[in-house]
């Protein structure tokens, strides 16, 4: 493949500074994504009251648990197109950049249309509270109205990460974030619309991005060059994005669902719980995308070098990696935690919200590193050709702890404390046996002749 000075050597040299190159645009890109649910949630809270602030923040959890299994698949198409990468494979890499666009048009026109008719019959299997269903549902509707555009940017960037070009998915959400916001401060200030503006400016965000990343794929050279016409599944690269992308997809689906009972229970405490968890979560997510820039660095690194043979460079990529991530995560969990009532009064000028957002960051901030590690692990584990037994690691220690807590300690001491406090217990167990596992599938791997570059 020709390479662009927009590209990653990640078979040869120091790693140190490419993984930091790699990862900050990446982690810019995903602090704009969340800019997207912020600024839903900050104009709607300042403008539209805590109502409506609990209507968009307690949406969170469904939509992740109805679209996780398809980005689960563009994880797979990064991981595939990386791999074929590492081997010098063109005629490979471009049938997987034309068969992971088509997946994403068919997944987001199928996620549109689940998400529109079931979304609502979801919100109340949640419990969700009835003074805030009735705007939920309507978030919920217009917002799977973008699936389709959604699916195209993700499916997308991943393909260009899978290159190590984190730049220009980073100029395209910097423009749809921008119009995000000012079509929010339109719709809800100007034309009263409440959680549908919010809604509006969001799908048509996802439209100018997803645009962006199609145009910049069309106007590529070689192998990652898109041809819509050309657009078709091919079967044996549908079959190893499916292997890697599958149990990715149904991991963050069950992480999901665990979440959604979770949600439930916290549903449970009434509106006002309900807005100062989801302001909380909110600022949260700022420090787990930091975290995970770095699980696509030891994923994107990882299989390039297992392409290649070169397994050494992986267990490198994997170490600073997650020395990274376990920094990032512990900085800013300490710092968010002490300005936490400053950040929670961007979303809300209610004090009783603020309080209930400073309960969740006392318990779940300071132990971010955790949350990171584990993150990393799996990447790491799905780069060297291991998908499904982090899966299954990550459905046990996470997943079905989380549902046993539940059922056991939390019945027993049903306070929100005690709710908060299972995600640090969760994130250790599974990051300790992340680790252990990827020890054991390591030893399996015999360093390539190549000469390993440090």
């Amino acid at each position: 493949m020709r390479k662009t000075n927009r590209n990653v050597d990640m078979l040869n040299g120091p790693m140190f500074l490419k993984i930091l190159m790699f990862a900050l645009p990446l982690a810019l890109s995903s602090i704009l994504q969340l800019l997207f649910n912020a600024a839903d949630t900050i104009v709607v809270g300042q403008f539209a009251g805590s109502q409506a602030l609990a209507a968009v923040g307690s949406n969170g959890a469904l939509i992740n648990l109805i679209i996780n299994v398809f980005m689960g698949l563009s994880i797979g198409s990064n991981v595939i197109v990386a791999r074929y990468r590492g081997r010098g494979d063109e005629l490979r890499i471009n049938k997987a950049v034309h068969t992971s666009i088509a997946v994403s048009l068919l997944s987001g026109v199928f996620l549109a249309f689940v998400g529109f008719f079931l979304a609502p019959k979801l919100l109340l299997l949640m419990a969700t509270p009835e003074d805030v269903i009735d705007l939920s549902s309507l978030y919920l509707r217009i917002y799977f109205m973008g699936m389709p555009f959604l699916m195209l940017y993700n499916f997308g960037s991943a393909i260009l990460r899978s290159v190590g070009d984190t730049k220009r998915p980073l100029y395209y959400l910097t423009i749809a974030g921008i119009a995000n916001v000012i079509l929010n401060l339109i719709f809800v200030i100007i034309f009263k619309l409440s959680v549908a503006g919010v809604a509006i400016a969001t799908v048509i965000s996802q439209v100018i991005s997803s645009f962006l990343v199609i145009r910049s794929l069309s106007k590529e050279e070689g192998a990652l060059k898109l041809n819509i016409r050309k657009l078709a599944i091919d079967k044996e690269a549908l079959l190893d994005i499916v292997k890697v992308g599958l149990p990715a997809g149904l991991q963050g689906c069950v992480f999901s669902l665990s979440n959604v009972v979770i949600q439930s229970s916290i549903n449970t405490f009434g509106s006002i719980v309900v807005a100062g968890n989801s302001a909380a979560a909110n600022v949260e997510g700022f420090i787990y995308v930091s975290m995970n820039s770095f699980h696509q660095s030891a994923v994107t690194f990882s299989s390039q070098n297992y392409g290649a043979k070169q397994y050494k460079r992986c267990d490198r990529a994997l170490m600073i990696s997650g020395a990274c991530a376990a920094v990032i995560g512990t900085v800013l969990g300490l710092t968010f935690t002490f300005f936490g009532e400053q950040l929670l009064g961007l979303y809300t000028n209610d004090p009783l919200v603020i309080e209930a957002g400073m309960l969740r960051m006392s318990y779940m901030f300071k132990f971010q590193a955790l949350n990171g590690l584990m993150d990393i692990m799996v990447g790491g584990l799905r780069g060297i050709g291991y998908s499904v037994m982090p899966t299954i690691v990550s459905l046990t220690g996470v997943c079905a702890f989380r549902l046993l807590w539940i059922a056991t300690i939390f019945k027993a001491d049903p306070t929100i404390s005690t709710l908060y406090l299972v995600y640090p217990v969760s994130w250790g167990i599974t990051s300790l046996t992340h680790i252990l596992c990827y020890l054991f599938v390591r030893r399996k791997l015999n360093d390539s002749p190549k000469k390993q570059a440090n």
